[in-house]
């Protein structure tokens, strides 16, 4: 949680709507200036704040009505805050609530240096991630339609419907699938919107690649270099995040992702878990996808899912893949470079060529494990680390039998040997009590 806290003269907070919004404004000493209801538009803010301008700052709570106040204190060099909706509890949690109080709150917290700030997104790119968030839409009820198609052959007890139905040479003969022809008649409407569905999403797509290409084509490029983001979860991400220099830290960033779990605690004693909303739903969304399909076709992806259940269990496995990656792609974007799958997976890079043992040729698969055999004519490789020992085979050779020797116990002699330059009349008197009779030699060291 990040707060305003730059000095002004004036501070205006406002409680904002879609038709109406109440200004009030406060004085560097905190009194009262300003305070009015009044048209939610440019022209009547603008006269409203006209004598404050030399030094005013205006906040307002991120609703979906800030766009365009943002816009125009950005075009008329006003300084603006955005307040975070559900960090602001001051505004929800009084007794009496109205507009008039609410604008005053915003005020009085701005001006205190309590007000959670929110990231305001640039003009340039934040109509096309609205845009990609309506394609998300569209393919969600798409999704749902083609859902009914089978929940409706099992609701009628018919067979399921081969093939897959996102395909359109799949849903030729769908209709014919159910006798029922009022069943016809809504499977026929389903189809028809699914139909429509592809070419608005086709256009879609093929407009935002276009326009990441044009926005930052180096950082969409980059993030298809990870296994498992494609086009879609890479337009996502990229317009979601917009800059990753607006996180400090790679923390910031899991926390905005919602990656982590925020754990509530006091006096040393956890009381649960909070925080869930708070974040980006298409970041989370963007890496869970993205850790599932990491695993196709991608033996050391698949290897490291498996050190990761044996460590954390099956049901938090992939979980803490998504995390990972999500670590991987802040790094990434920060230091400007590719992503390197060996690395990632905490496999070394930089050992000799090794093969395996049950494999009759000279070379490994690029996938394979790392192997125990080194090849012939090569250094013997360093200790590999310990994640590169944990995905690593059990080695086939078996180590050579020592035959075990007969061993004679040689007498024990209950005495110790003093050095003569450390000892004393008692421990001198205290060894020779401890020499077995018939032991001259050590008698003598002792003496």
């Amino acid at each position: 949680m990040r707060f305003y806290t730059q000095q002004h003269k004036y501070y205006c907070g406002i409680d904002l709507h879609a038709r109406v919004m109440y200004v009030c404004i406060l004085d560097s000493a905190g009194n009262v200036v300003f305070h009015k209801n009044m048209a939610a538009g440019p022209e009547p803010l603008l006269r409203a704040i006209a004598p404050y301008r030399d030094d005013i700052v205006i906040g307002v709570e991120c609703i979906f009505t800030w766009y365009w106040l943002a816009d125009l204190c950005a075009r008329e060099n006003i300084t603006f805050a955005l307040g975070h909706a559900l960090y602001m509890k001051a505004i929800h949690g009084g007794k009496a609530k109205s507009d008039k109080i609410d604008s005053f709150k915003i005020a009085t917290i701005l001006r205190g240096g309590n007000f959670p700030v929110a990231y305001v997104y640039p003009r340039e790119m934040r109509a096309t991630r609205d845009l990609l968030r309506r394609r998300c839409h569209f393919a969600r009820k798409r999704a749902a339609l083609l859902a009914h198609i089978h929940m409706t052959a099992s609701q009628y007890n018919l067979p399921p419907i081969e093939g897959r139905l996102s395909y359109k040479a799949n849903r030729a003969s769908v209709i014919e699938h159910f006798p029922d022809p009022q069943v016809q008649k809504s499977i026929a409407a389903d189809l028809s919107v699914i139909d429509h569905y592809d070419e608005l999403l086709n256009d879609l797509e093929l407009h935002l690649v276009r326009s990441a290409k044009i926005h930052d084509a180096d950082t969409f490029h980059r993030l298809q270099s990870v296994p498992g983001i494609g086009k879609i979860l890479g337009l996502v991400i990229l317009y979601e995040i917009h800059d990753i220099d607006r996180f400090p830290t790679v923390q910031d960033f899991l926390s905005y992702a919602r990656l982590v779990k925020c754990a509530h605690e006091s006096a040393g004693k956890r009381k649960g878990y909070g925080g869930a909303k708070m974040g980006s739903v298409y970041l989370k969304w963007a890496f869970s996808e993205a850790a599932t399909l990491f695993l196709r076709n991608n033996g050391l992806g698949q290897a490291f899912l498996a050190r990761l259940e044996q460590k954390y269990g099956h049901s938090k496995a992939r979980t803490v893949l998504a995390h990972k990656l999500g670590r991987a792609v802040y790094f990434m974007l920060s230091r400007h470079a590719a992503f390197n799958l060996r690395k990632f997976v905490g496999q070394a890079t930089a050992q000799p060529p090794m093969v395996l043992q049950a494999q009759s040729n000279d070379t490994a698969p690029i996938d394979a494990p790392y192997p125990a055999v080194p090849l012939k004519g090569t250094a013997r490789p360093t200790r590999p680390p310990r994640s590169a020992r944990a995905l690593a085979a059990p080695s086939a050779v078996a180590k050579p039998h020592r035959a075990k020797t007969a061993r004679t116990k040689a007498p024990r002699i209950n005495a110790l040997v003093v050095a003569k330059d450390r000892a004393t009349p008692k421990t001198r008197a205290r060894d020779t009590k401890r020499i077995i009779p018939g032991s001259k030699e050590v008698a003598m060291q002792s003496v």
